[in-house]
Parts: structure tokens; sequence; C-alpha cells
């Protein structure tokens, strides 16, 4: 059985506890711009008293041109996240795409994310599962866009199966007809049923798929939010950018992050009122 709750370093997460918050720019763009969002959001994590975890991807393998930029890649990529986690103290995390990525991402990285398009690969999430029980990991999955969230149990057993129980399962959406992407809130009980702490991606959930880039809408990002902490989600995955309209990947749907301190202290705050009730 997945444990609750799941341990990230000093954190927990996990039902009636504080909000986790994963949190970063869509992908690496270079190492100054990631160390000044990096020691930003360590700021704000220390003020607010937040639960951060540091994201970024090393490599956008699944963007739909083939001249979108993709990122630094494996070896230069995990060399940055590992000097931000060094430097600020706070956890990190990434995405993978391959089973060879495992062991290299786990030996930095706290928490390993399975993409959305890739969470049905069972030699990629057996790779994670393996790699992140050796190092003390923890692996996180996103809800596929075209799964039903009862159906994601079967991404868990091949963790639990796979000697980890350290576990996450994200809901970012679900494909509604052509370039929409809708939210059901009963994914939040749905998947905590299966024994995980369930991470809601508010920016992938305003995403509008279709042309040569994705597009998106980030003023939607603080409701929606909202609306699945209400729900019960113990954490809140937000991508975030200091001139999102400039970013390299993702820009439409990444907060600003001189937006990000209100956005989370909302959400801290319904995090709370709930908590209140159990």
């Amino acid at each position: 059985m997945p444990n609750v709750p799941v341990q990230i370093g000093e954190y927990e997460c996990g039902p009636g506890l504080p909000l986790l918050v994963i949190a970063g720019p869509c992908v690496i763009e270079s190492e100054s711009s990631l160390r000044e969002i990096a020691l930003k959001l360590a700021d704000l994590a220390s003020d607010q008293e937040i639960q951060l975890v540091f994201k970024a991807s090393f490599d956008k393998a699944n963007r739909t041109s083939i001249d979108s930029f993709r990122g630094p890649g494996l070896e230069k990529g995990l060399e940055i996240l590992d000097f931000v986690r060094e430097e600020t103290g706070l956890p990190v995390t990434t995405d993978l795409h391959a089973p060879e990525q495992a062991e290299p991402v786990a030996a930095v990285c706290s928490i390993l994310q399975i993409p959305a398009f890739l969470a049905r690969q069972t030699d990629l999430v057996v790779a994670c599962a393996e790699a992140s029980a050796k190092h003390g990991r923890v692996v996180n999955i996103k809800k596929p866009q075209f799964v039903a969230p009862e159906d994601v149990v079967h991404a868990v057993k091949k963790c639990t199966a796979s000697g980890l129980d350290d576990v996450l399962l994200t809901e970012r959406g679900t494909t509604f007809g052509y370039g929409r992407l809708v939210n059901d809130f009963q994914s939040v009980p749905t998947m905590q049923e299966m024994g995980c702490p369930v991470i809601f991606d508010a920016t992938h959930s305003v995403q509008r798929p279709g042309g040569s880039t994705t597009g998106g809408n980030r003023e939607m990002v603080p409701f929606l939010a909202r609306a699945a902490v209400a729900a019960g989600c113990d954490g809140v995955f937000i991508e975030t950018h200091p001139d999102p309209n400039n970013a390299k990947s993702d820009g439409p749907n990444q907060v600003h992050l001189e937006d990000l301190p209100k956005i989370l202290d909302e959400l801290r705050q319904v995090r709370e009122l709930i908590n209140s009730f159990e």
C-alpha cells in the first residue's frame, strides 16, 4: 500500500497537513535565470512558511513543433538543478521521459515526475519507482488527459510492485473535444482513495492545446487552484516565470512570478479552513 503522508525531505504531504507547493518555470532557459527564480521562490517559501519544491524541466521532449525550445538536456540540466538545490535548500523536481533517465534524476531530485502522456508507459514507471526506492525519493504521476481518475490505480500498482510506496498523483485536466481541458474535481477524492496524496496542476489545467504552440489562459489559474484546494487536494503545482509572455515554453499558462505570493497566500487560507473541518 502507498504511504500517507508522503515524506519529501523535511516536508510531509497528505490529508490534514499544510499544502505542498511545486513551483518553478516550465523549462530551464539558462542557469542565471533559473537561479534568479529559485532564490525568489526560496525567499517566498521562507516568508510564508510554505512547503515548496522547486520545479524545472531539463528537456521538454513533448513539444508540438520541431522548432520549439527544449532545454539544456539531461546532464547540464541536472547539474543546474543540483546547484539550485544546494544554494536554496529547496527540494527539486523535474520530469523525465525515458527509463534510462530515472537513475541520474533520482540522484539529484526529491520527486521524479512522470508526464501525463507517458503515465501508461510501464518501463518508465517501473524505472522511476525502482530508482526512487533506491534513493529514498518520491514519484509523482500525472493523470493522463485521456484516462479516468479511477484507472490511475494501475500506475500506482506498478510503483508499489516495484518496491516504492511513496507516490503522488496529479490532476491536470481532461481532454474535452479539441483545444480544451476540463477539470473534474471528483478526481481529487477518487485518487486519494488509492492511498496517495493528490496534487492539482493549476497551470497545465488552463492550457489550450492545438496549433504549432500550446496556448493557455493564466488568468484562470487562481480560480481553479482555489477550487481544487477546497475539494481537498494536498498540493498545488504552479509554473511561474518573471516574464511569462517571453518564456520559451508554456508562457500563456505560466503565472507571473510577482503574482505568486498573493495566490499562495489565498490557497494557504483555503487549506487551513478545509483542515479545520476535519
